[in-house]
């Protein structure tokens, strides 16, 4: 038997749920003057992007885009952004990915922007698998699935037609 690939996100789907989830952060961070777009290289960065995008429409609020560097494979080596602690010290941030799965990922990404006194964090993916490892929720998500733990879920978004697969 064969496994057939389902596509569970459409291109209008994930350009709707861009959309909400934008409102969503305006919407929590609606006192704020800027907010930080902290991507998980490489798809969460790509959504990062179109979120600022979708958040440049909607709000007077200025997103500031920062690609987090985690090694998936060995979460525990150092983590890098492409912008200064500093540049976010007392600030609101959004750390984004595209697909919660363990929860491994988003965890050390957590563990990594605790070092530096945030005004506000939230969590926000495209795709949210219920089979988490570690105590970490997305605060803002596009899909919630069930999903077998030997189904994959595959997401393209760095150009259209956007859509999201599962294998």
């Amino acid at each position: 038997m064969t496994a057939k690939n389902n596509i569970i996100l459409t291109n209008e789907d994930i350009t709707n749920k861009i959309k909400r989830i934008a409102y969503q952060i305006y919407e929590s961070n609606v006192n704020e003057t800027e907010v930080i777009l902290a991507g998980i290289d490489s798809n969460g960065y790509i959504l990062a992007k179109k979120l600022k995008v979708a958040l440049n429409k909607i709000s007077p609020i200025k997103p500031i885009l920062c690609k987090v560097i985690i090694d998936k494979k060995n979460p525990l080596n150092p983590i890098s952004t492409s912008i200064k602690k500093d540049d976010y010290t007392d600030k609101s941030l959004v750390l984004i990915d595209d697909v919660l799965n363990s929860g491994t990922t988003l965890i050390y990404g957590v563990k990594h922007f605790l070092d530096v006194p945030l005004k506000r964090f939230k969590t926000a993916v495209l795709v949210n698998r219920n089979h988490k490892k570690y105590p970490v929720k997305a605060d803002f998500k596009g899909i919630s699935l069930s999903t077998s733990l030997h189904e994959h879920i595959e997401v393209y978004i760095e150009k259209q037609p956007y859509k999201a697969i599962l294998k």
